[in-house]
């Protein structure tokens, strides 16, 4: 099997668009949800939408492939919570004979048997075996656990006075960690983390970066299958759900993907804004803005998955202004609802302390509320150890100089590159 060939922290290379498919029909006015506009600035790109479209637009996917984007709050919560009109399952999506098979997006909609695309009874079975299993994880150990895999990974550039802080720390921190709770050892960390940016990348190794993940998932259910240990994976093996191997092997993935890929870049964007805004630059020594508060300015401001594919709708509807046809791909503009000016203050900023972002989206297929804390204690260990040991901690290129990733899903940086005066690294 081929490896993805971009590596973390390396600039991907520019990605050219082909035509639409044959019989795949493009949005009129439809704007590219891809591109170097996009890249640097998709906050500028939604707010083009919502003045030219209202809460609902039309956009379009890497390869001519349409869909309507939700960028309005009130109507991202709406869309969330009325399953029976947007469905999660997206073999409804009726342009799937006009996609071809090798679509470097498909990866992240095409309609496989796992708890993300299940819908009613079926969904809730799996999500309450995920719940329970996440419940089990002890918060004070993982964060005993943080604290220890970020002093190794400190510990191997604190002597060099710089270092690189999204392959070398944030991609490497979430990952860890999660291995840990699954039952995962260290060494399958570098194969994960290629498999996954392909993934989400969506260039040419992005299903072949799937394919990796589901191979990993599996070799780990049949281990635990034949000897259980006290792990996620073992309780969901063990849950009264009475789940199968595949079942286990597809939930584990839909996991590892969700809680790497948002923990990771929440790190390093929180990172990037404590270093490039002047609020938070006393809180490298001490000061008055906590990690907690940019952890959370983060989430409304460059959320981690910024868009998420998708709802598909069940019916004819209409939906912020727009007619909604059955079948039609409806995206949940995360990034977009977030800088709603409706939820806004009049400086354009978020109330302190609101914690009403939709991040982690809502509805019964919003992120479980164990996940949630696991990620927060992740993060937030991850930015407390790291400014405890390096208190200097400075940008080392200008903030113009830094690359996000290349994707219409997640808001990511390439790389973060820092200096700091060199600090004590233990035997």
């Amino acid at each position: 099997m081929t490896e993805p060939v971009t590596a973390p922290g390396a600039e991907p290379e520019p990605v050219s668009e082909p035509a639409p498919p044959p019989g795949c029909p493009v949005h009129p006015d439809a704007a590219p949800l891809y591109g170097p506009r996009f890249q640097t600035d998709p906050g500028g790109v939604y707010r083009e939408l919502r003045e030219a479209h209202g809460p609902v637009a039309p956009v379009e996917l890497a390869g001519g492939v349409p869909a309507w984007l939700v960028i309005g709050y009130r109507e991202l919560q709406l869309v969330t919570s009325q399953p029976k009109v947007f469905g999660r399952d997206s073999s409804r999506w009726h342009l799937w004979p006009s996609i071809p098979a090798d679509w470097p997006l498909k990866p992240m909609m095409a309609p496989v048997p796992s708890l993300l695309y299940t819908e009613g009874a079926e969904h809730q079975r799996r999500s309450a075996a995920v719940t329970d299993a996440l419940a089990a994880v002890d918060p004070y150990e993982l964060r005993k656990f943080c604290e220890d895999i970020a002093d190794r990974l400190i510990d191997a550039f604190a002597g060099r006075g710089e270092a690189e802080l999204v392959a070398e720390y944030a991609h490497q921190l979430p990952l860890l960690a999660l291995c840990r709770m699954f039952g995962l050892g260290e060494d399958d960390t570098p194969l994960l983390i290629r498999a996954l940016l392909a993934m989400l990348d969506g260039g040419a190794d992005a299903q072949a970066g799937a394919q990796q993940l589901l191979d990993v998932m599996l070799s780990l259910v049949r281990r635990r299958r034949e000897r259980p240990t006290v792990d996620l994976t073992s309780r969901l093996l063990e849950h009264p759900a009475g789940l199968t191997d595949e079942e286990v092997m597809r939930d584990l993935r839909v996991l590892l993907i969700a809680g790497h890929q948002t923990t990771a870049y929440w790190i390093s964007n929180a990172l990037r804004l404590m270093l490039t805004d002047e609020r938070f630059a006393a809180s490298l020594s001490g000061g008055r803005r906590s990690v907690a508060q940019a952890l959370g300015e983060a989430l409304w401001e460059d959320t981690p998955t910024q868009i998420f594919a998708g709802r598909w709708a069940t019916r004819d509807t209409q939906l912020g202004g727009q007619r909604i046809a059955k079948g039609d791909m409806v995206l949940l503009g995360f990034a977009g609802a977030n800088t709603d000016p409706t939820v806004r203050q009049e400086d354009g900023r978020p109330a302190e302390g609101n914690r009403a972002h939709l991040s982690f989206s809502a509805g019964e297929h919003g992120c479980p509320f164990p996940a949630r804390e696991a990620a927060e204690v992740i993060a937030g260990t991850a930015i407390e150890v790291l400014l405890d040991r390096l208190p200097d901690l400075r940008l080392a290129v200008t903030e113009s100089a830094l690359v996000w990733r290349p994707s219409a899903w997640v808001r990511a940086l390439v790389a973060l590159p820092v200096a700091f005066t060199p600090g004590y690294v233990a035997d």
